[in-house]
């Protein structure tokens, strides 16, 4: 049957619908960004809502029964305020209260308690005011730091992209040797000393994409394919083009470059030589032929 179906031997095992990394720019991501993706969104987080159970199986305190464990991760909701803090890993919970006994359940959302606080980088440097939950503080006190809390934790733990950019901005600081301490050589050394281990799990590439969310990554590999593509007007391919027919042609007009600029190869002082060389060229008085031909030419009315 595999062969009279429109997908062939695909269809044997399910039609699999298109992931955003199955088409378009999003095929074109590289394999670090994915990796982050993966531990960001694929990954299940600790538990914070729920109090996992451990065992397998449990028996049923009025049956007897025994009946499997089953840790069901609650739904929750990230809002856009979320990724504008640092929430510990809490977000929005949606479902239904019984608010009294005779009346009927309503829907209800349960949100965490917020506050502003400050924290500080040492790798970094910096002092922050953001928002954070009390779940926030107390582990970041469990870590014995605000950097330490960003570099322990996973991603899908974290939650929060401003998190998630902070601890890129951390990696990477450490990775360029605390630019922020230079002024302190000792308290960098002791910087790199404490925090240098978390760099062993990580990539230059990897770092460079970590912490992006799917929408920034996708702008930036379009920065990328750009600079590596860079049109190059016809206007300054057909001057160049013209300043080369001259030179065959053998006008002493025209010019010549020095075998140092041609040696080297440098692509500016060519292109700026040229533009000279035809500049003064037209405003020979010989050359009043050439400004005929030239489409690049001033035309006299």
């Amino acid at each position: 049957m595999a062969h009279a179906t429109p997908q062939g031997v695909k269809l044997l095992n399910g039609w699999k619908r298109p992931g955003r990394f199955d088409k378009g720019l999003g095929a074109q991501l590289p394999e670090a960004y994915r990796k982050f993706w993966r531990e960001w969104k694929l990954t299940t987080p600790a538990a914070v809502h729920y109090i996992p159970k451990e065992q397998e199986w449990q028996r049923d305190e009025v049956t007897h029964a025994i009946l499997p464990v089953q840790n069901i991760p609650l739904p929750l909701i990230d809002t856009p305020e979320s990724h504008q803090g640092i929430w510990g890993g809490e977000a929005v919970i949606k479902g239904f209260q019984k608010r009294q006994q005779t009346k009927r359940r309503v829907p209800h959302f349960w949100v965490p308690n917020l506050r502003r606080s400050v924290v500080h980088s040492h790798v970094l440097d910096a002092y922050m005011s953001v928002v954070v939950t009390e779940r926030t503080l107390e582990q970041i006190h469990e870590c014995h730091g605000f950097d330490h809390y960003l570099l322990k934790n996973r991603a899908c733990d974290l939650r929060s992209a401003l998190a998630l950019k902070l601890k890129r901005e951390v990696l990477q600081a450490l990775q360029k040797g605390v630019p922020a301490l230079d002024d302190e050589p000792d308290r960098q050394q002791e910087v790199l000393k404490e925090y240098g281990r978390y760099l062993e799990p990580y990539t230059p590439e990897e770092i460079d994409w970590y912490g992006h969310t799917y929408l920034e990554a996708i702008r930036k590999l379009q920065k990328q394919l750009r600079e590596a593509e860079k049109v190059k007007p016809h206007k300054v391919e057909f001057r160049s083009k013209l300043i080369e027919q001259l030179r065959q042609a053998g006008i002493s007009e025209a010019g010549k470059l020095e075998q140092t600029d041609s040696q080297t190869g440098s692509s500016a002082e060519h292109k700026d030589s040229d533009i000279e060389a035809l500049t003064k060229l037209e405003s020979s008085p010989s050359s009043s032929w050439l400004s005929k031909i030239n489409p690049f030419g001033k035309k006299e009315t």
